[in-house]
């Protein structure tokens, strides 16, 4: 149950309801919102005059809801805006791991020439052996953000635990929360107490509503600004590294509010298949892609296969410019 209190109950008449139904509280714009478990759907008669108005959905996937904001919310990026009523599907592009500054440099000068505004690079990398390279780090965060101060792009990057959320907060434009970390509450609870846009990766072995439900720890916690990234799940499948689910994707179209990105690169694992899957993708009207790209993708520290070179990025790029215009969507 989601309750909107009156804009003129004070914030310790609005806490003392909050304990008193077991919900969560937050604020947004002008008034206090509470949030109870989908099972409690009963406000007590005490509390009816204090009321605005009041929704009840039938699981715990509430602020994402459709149910309850019929409109994609509108997440703004600086300077751009992805979700609402913007009809833009956001290009996100760069190497899975900042290496070293004369590789970021000329990501971004792929990104220049296309025109693009957001560029992604992994500092803190969750690999899957301890033994493969694990990042940059802070390090890589700063070159980051020269980047962005010389270019003017809004920065993407991933935090790997809760002990670096500030950095990745401080020093990006956008705070990725990977697959490894979707069930992470610290990192979920610490990003939702600021307003900087949080990308949330799909775990590959979780359902759709575990998934969403990830996505209501940031929201309930007072961030609006979430968007769903889809980046293929586990199947029986081992001819390509994980399976895109795009009926998934199709179901958090209808069944949320959240706007939507899709992460080709990992789901394929292999870069003869991004661009294919990438144009699929796109004729489904999503809000935004992530894709990898290397100057060099043979010699990358981490991905290697999946990782487009610059020629391949451009080519791809290039052809999704018409499926973009038949589904009336702006590729930025």
């Amino acid at each position: 149950m989601i309750v909107h209190l009156k804009e003129n109950i004070r914030k310790e008449s609005a806490v003392d309801i909050a304990n008193d139904i077991s919900g969560k509280l937050i604020y947004d714009e002008s008034k206090y919102i509470i949030i109870t478990s989908s099972k409690n759907n009963i406000l007590p008669k005490k509390y009816e005059n204090k009321v605005d108005k009041s929704f009840i959905i039938d699981s715990d996937i509430q602020l994402s809801s459709k149910k309850y904001n019929k409109e994609t919310r509108k997440v703004k990026i600086n300077n751009i805006e992805v979700g609402g009523d913007s009809q833009n599907t956001l290009m996100i592009t760069g190497p899975c791991s900042i290496e070293s500054k004369n590789q970021i440099e000329k990501c971004a000068e792929l990104l220049k020439e296309n025109g693009l505004t957001t560029l992604r690079a992994g500092c803190f990398k969750p690999r899957t052996s301890p033994y493969s390279f694990q990042g940059l780090g802070l390090e890589g965060l700063k070159m980051l953000s020269d980047i962005r101060d010389k270019y003017g792009f809004n920065i993407i990057s991933e935090v790997k635990d809760a002990s670096h959320v500030g950095d990745i907060i401080e020093y990006t434009d956008i705070i990725q929360i990977g697959a490894k970390a979707m069930y992470d509450h610290g990192i979920l609870r610490e990003t939702g107490k600021q307003k900087k846009p949080v990308l949330l990766k799909r775990g590959f072995g979780s359902n759709l509503q575990e998934f969403v439900q990830a996505a209501e720890f940031i929201l309930s916690e007072g961030n609006p600004n979430v968007m769903l990234c889809e980046r293929g799940i586990r199947t029986f499948e081992t001819k390509t590294r994980f399976t895109l689910d795009l009926c998934g994707v199709s179901f958090l179209k209808e069944h949320t509010n959240l706007p939507i990105i899709l992460d080709t690169s990992h789901a394929m694992g292999y870069s003869y298949g991004v661009p294919d899957l990438t144009r699929a993708c796109v004729a489904m009207g999503i809000d935004g892609l992530l894709i990898e790209s290397h100057p060099n993708p043979s010699k990358a520290l981490s991905d290697a296969s999946q990782q487009l070179n610059f020629k391949e990025f451009n080519d791809m790029y290039d052809s999704l410019k018409p499926i973009c215009k038949a589904v009336n969507r702006n590729l930025i």
